[in-house]
């Protein structure tokens, strides 16, 4: 890579994506201390992640069509002010509502990724090799996140049993400052524009769709199976349909529907909607059963917050470790070949924890091999999107993954959280652990999305990993 490009643009973005890592891990381990402090269920922190994804999937479709258009860089230094003043709220937040409403506006930096790849992308551009290039940047980047969230899991796990909890929740906030200094100093504009609007009429539509499915599923947890919940998410399916009927005939759409049509591009977009369900939707089960006492309920495996970091150290580590070896293998095989099957070591981790779930060692080995494969998906995904997208529309591309991720994460925090509050008050003798069959559930759900997000990368043409699709006029003529 260009030392100039390295060296220097991706070295602070570095620091971001790092910056994000933390954000990732830090919690982890602590979901249990901050259901305590909060007094709510196990499976109510599911609902954290729910809310955040959610509102990630809204604005990262707006702010990556918002940094075509006004740059990228100005976008990323507007959303790590809001990142920064929500995760302040976090440490403060005296309250369920208020800590949930701060976890939802934090998840603004779910944006940080598809910008720093459209920025990395937009200064490669031109060059003949500039598809690999962003291959490479963006595999650093992603590497520096996981290895922020190698080091966040395990600090936040440390210290958690060291600082009260408001301490230990303010470190994030600090790094989230720290880096919007860096990104204002180090990152100069790239200057790249594009012309067009911000689709109001869908953002609206996208909005009421999500809010609504995502509230039938709360429905459930409340009131179980209802007509009204049936009413809800048909409401909801409706509403969906509608916005892609809308975004169809948008002069300048929120998502490009025919990008999504691309056959070189929906595969990647699809399988980033079931990969989230895994990547974004089982960390916070994976905390909370590693932290459920099995004196008191048969299952789990007792950790405490600092042992629980080693854990999910484990896994970020693995993690780091696949998304550093899918440019290493991607260079002597199909990038393609590679990532089914990384997919199928996602699926096959997790499967394995059905019936291997009894002690630490066993639980972190089947998680090392789901880490290994979520790593090259994470690290491949955005760049895939970004090569086989039109280059004026490389920050949409990318931003779709991140959208259609959030969606499947949002989903599936959401269904998590019911699956594991159903029957625990029967199941687990009034406990306040998940249940031993939502565990099951979450594990199976996320093995077999898996499995059907290693069949859509069959259909992926090998294109959407070498080079950028053909400007409208280009493929025109």
């Amino acid at each position: 890579m260009n030392t100039k490009l390295a060296g220097g643009v991706v070295g602070a973005l570095v620091v971001v994506e790092g910056t994000s890592g933390v954000l990732q891990g830090y919690y982890t381990p602590l979901l249990t201390d901050i259901a305590r402090h909060l007094g709510i269920h196990d499976a109510d922190v599911n609902w954290f992640e729910a809310a955040q994804l959610l509102l990630s999937a809204i604005v990262v479709p707006v702010l990556a069509r918002l940094g075509d258009i006004v740059g990228h860089r100005k976008v990323l230094l507007g959303s790590l002010v809001v990142t920064a003043l929500a995760s302040w709220g976090v440490a403060l937040a005296p309250s369920f509502p208020l800590y949930v409403l701060a976890w939802a506006i934090q998840g603004f930096y779910v944006v940080w990724l598809p910008l720093n790849v459209a920025i990395i992308h937009s200064r490669a551009r031109g060059r003949e090799d500039g598809a690999a290039l962003t291959r490479r940047g963006a595999g650093v980047i992603v590497a520096a996140l996981q290895a922020g969230a190698i080091l966040g899991a395990l600090a936040g796990g440390q210290l958690g049993s060291m600082l009260p909890l408001w301490a230990t929740l303010a470190v994030p906030a600090a790094l989230v400052t720290v880096a919007f200094f860096v990104v204002l100093l180090k990152v100069p504009d790239t200057g790249v524009r594009h012309e067009g609007t911000i689709d109001t009429r869908g953002t609206v539509l996208l909005t009421l769709s999500l809010l609504t499915l995502t509230g039938g599923l709360s429905l459930v947890r409340l009131d179980g199976f209802t007509p009204w919940v049936v009413l809800t998410i048909a409401a909801g399916l409706a509403l969906m349909w509608l916005f892609v009927r809308t975004e169809g005939r948008a002069k300048d759409p929120l998502v490009d529907i025919a990008l999504i049509k691309s056959p070189t591009v929906w595969p990647v977009i699809l399988t980033a909607g079931l990969f989230g369900v895994s990547v974004l939707g089982a960390q916070g089960p994976l905390s909370t059963f590693a932290r459920t006492d099995p004196s008191e309920v048969g299952y789990g495996l007792g950790l405490t917050s600092a042992t629980a970091s080693y854990l999910i150290g484990a896994y970020v580590m693995s993690l780091l470790v696949g998304a550093l070896l899918f440019a290493r293998l991607s260079a002597r095989y199909s990038p393609r070949a590679v990532l089914i099957a990384a997919s199928f070591l996602v699926a096959g981790g997790y499967l394995a924890l059905i019936p291997l779930h009894g002690s630490t060692a066993v639980v972190v080995t089947c998680m090392v091999v789901a880490g290994l494969g979520s790593g090259a998906l994470v690290a491949a995904l955005p760049a895939a999107a970004a090569s086989a997208a039109p280059a004026h529309q490389t920050a949409m591309a990318t931003g779709l993954t991140n959208t259609t991720k959030t969606i499947g994460g949002s989903f599936a925090s959401a269904a998590f959280a019911v699956a594991l509050v159903s029957g625990a008050a029967s199941g687990a003798g009034g406990s306040t652990a998940g249940t031993l069959s939502g565990y099951v559930t979450v594990w199976a759900i996320c093995g077999g999305t898996a499995i059907v997000a290693a069949l859509c990368l069959f259909a992926v043409p090998k294109v959407a990993f070498r080079a950028n699709a053909p400007e409208p006029e280009a493929a025109a003529a």
